[in-house]
């Protein structure tokens, strides 16, 4: 890993990103996930949620019931990691699990009564969060954006 001397800083101390750097869109991405990843998961956890948690809950409030491996799916939660975030949101009572009919070794998952009020506030703290994220930005810049990083996402994960 490459890190600066103290020595190496400009006298005013100032660090100044070289401009080739700021050019650089995979940088500039790298960078604002970190930032934006720390608001986001720093905000869900004032109101004791996590990404996770909102993923989940929103999927199966869009999409309807599913098993752990369509939430998987749908969400990018690995399997292995599923179970963990469905236990929480389970002990909260945000989801209810029952055996699948058609496979009794699998369990449909639902979200529950009170799974939709959560989902709700978390809408709006996620809201309030994006607020701050993308403030220098008019509405109209912020939806740009949004469908230019949709475009992005489609075509290199191949979704459309």
């Amino acid at each position: 890993m490459i890190t600066a001397e103290v020595a190496d800083l400009p006298d005013d101390g100032a660090l100044r990103t070289p401009d080739r750097l700021r050019r650089r869109a995979s940088r500039l991405l790298s960078q604002l996930t970190a930032r934006s990843d720390r608001l986001i998961n720093d905000g869900l956890a004032r109101v004791d949620a996590r990404k996770w948690h909102y993923a989940v809950l929103a999927s199966l409030e869009d999409y309807g019931p599913g098993s752990q491996a369509a939430l998987s799916g749908r969400t990018g939660i690995f399997r292995s990691d599923m179970v963990g975030v469905l236990n929480e949101l389970a002990e909260r009572d945000l989801v209810e699990r029952a055996p699948d009919p058609d496979d009794r070794r699998r369990n449909i998952v639902t979200i529950s009564t009170e799974g939709r009020r959560c989902l709700r506030r978390l809408d709006r703290v996620l809201d309030d969060l994006h607020d701050e994220l993308l403030a220098p930005l008019s509405p109209a810049e912020r939806d740009r954006f949004v469908q230019l990083l949709t475009r992005l996402l489609d075509h290199h994960t191949g979704t459309s």
